[in-house]
């Protein structure tokens, strides 16, 4: 379809993350930093619109992760979120991001649809597996096991795609969902469906991208440009391979801004070392180490300065030239797009689209 950015012909594709969460992406205390209140949104939003930017990329958040910022838990929910935003731009793609134990698949099938319409077939759909206990036990979901997370996502987005194309009541009765003359009308206006996008990290995390979606959001080190080369390779060739389909691949990326290298990175440890949230940051550690399944703890610790600088992104720190030598550097290494954030948001988004 041409309708939506997403699948449009630019070869690196830009998006704005973390619009609808207290700070986005910086666990910092320094004045400027973003937070979710709608006519910055609403700002922000159009401004990446008309700038040419092809995706707004929300976080699925429902409580915060403590320290003195609490961190994420000022938050508007995505789907209602992405229909706003949705119906004041007119070219950017919106997303919504969905935990799956959260939203019966009806009802996550008739609000994509309804986003799809607002904005004119715009709309994608980023699954969410679940990871943040507390959150889920605010629902009173169970806690799975890793790999038994994406058996239930199998049957919820199988169910979801199913409703956005049946022109016939179905029944279906499987592991956890069972449904009696199932049906949605109207379909949404990207056909088969909107585009569909997860981050699976873990190996049956990438089998169920690779099989379902349409694109996989991954994780890029700073220091390992080049296994990430090699990781993208993977992801394409597995797709390919074992389900004979083209699969997107994109990363988030924390940004830092300034007339020089050195002052870029001096900013960034005034605002992660002298203002970080290091008791939010050591919270997330603990929680993302315990439920994620995938990244060993040691890791996480020693990445802690980047999630406080932008959660764990691949840091875009310099001068604007530096910052477009990056961008080629992972646009060479296979990345289709990049999900970029700052921790005085709307500040950076000018300067970005400036220079």
């Amino acid at each position: 379809m041409d309708t939506n950015p997403i699948l449009g012909p630019n070869k690196l594709k830009l998006g704005l993350f973390g619009l609808n969460v207290d700070r986005a992406c910086a666990i910092t205390t320094i004045d400027g930093v973003f937070h979710p209140e709608w006519s910055t949104i609403k700002r922000l939003a159009r401004r990446a619109d008309e700038a040419g930017f092809e995706a707004l990329v929300p976080v699925a958040r429902w409580r915060g992760f403590g320290g003195a910022t609490n961190f994420n838990g000022a938050c508007l929910e995505s789907y209602t979120w992405a229909a706003g935003v949705g119906a004041c731009t007119d070219r950017i793609g919106v997303f919504s991001t969905s935990h799956v134990p959260t939203v019966h698949p009806i009802l996550a099938a008739k609000q994509a649809t309804t986003i799809d319409h607002i904005t004119g077939g715009r709309f994608a759909l980023n699954v969410v597996c679940g990871w943040f206990a507390p959150e889920l036990e605010m629902f009173g979901a169970p806690i799975m096991p890793h790999d038994e997370r994406y058996v239930y996502a199998t049957e919820w987005l199988t169910l979801v795609k199913r409703l956005w194309t049946a022109e016939e009541e179905f029944d279906h009765e499987g592991k956890y969902f069972k449904i009696q003359r199932g049906f949605h009308e109207p379909k949404p206006i990207q056909r088969p469906f909107p585009p569909v996008m997860n981050a699976g990290g873990s190996g049956v995390g990438r089998h169920f991208a690779a099989k379902h979606c349409d694109m996989i959001f991954v994780h890029v080190k700073g220091d390992h440009i080049d296994a990430a080369r090699k990781d993208i390779a993977e992801i394409r060739e597995l797709a390919r391979r074992e389900y004979q389909r083209e699969i997107q691949v994109w990363a988030n990326c924390y940004c830092v801004i300034a007339d020089t290298d050195r002052a870029a990175l001096a900013f960034r440890d005034y605002y992660v070392r002298e203002k970080g949230d290091w008791a939010a940051a050591d919270n997330l550690i603990k929680i993302l180490g315990i439920q994620s399944g995938v990244i060993p703890k040691e890791m996480l610790d020693a990445s802690k300065y980047h999630y406080i600088a932008g959660w764990g992104g691949y840091p875009l720190v310099g001068s604007a030239a530096r910052i477009t030598d990056e961008l080629r550097k992972l646009s060479a290494v296979g990345l289709d797009g990049v999900l970029l954030s700052w921790a005085r948001y709307e500040e950076g988004v000018e300067r970005f689209i400036g220079e």
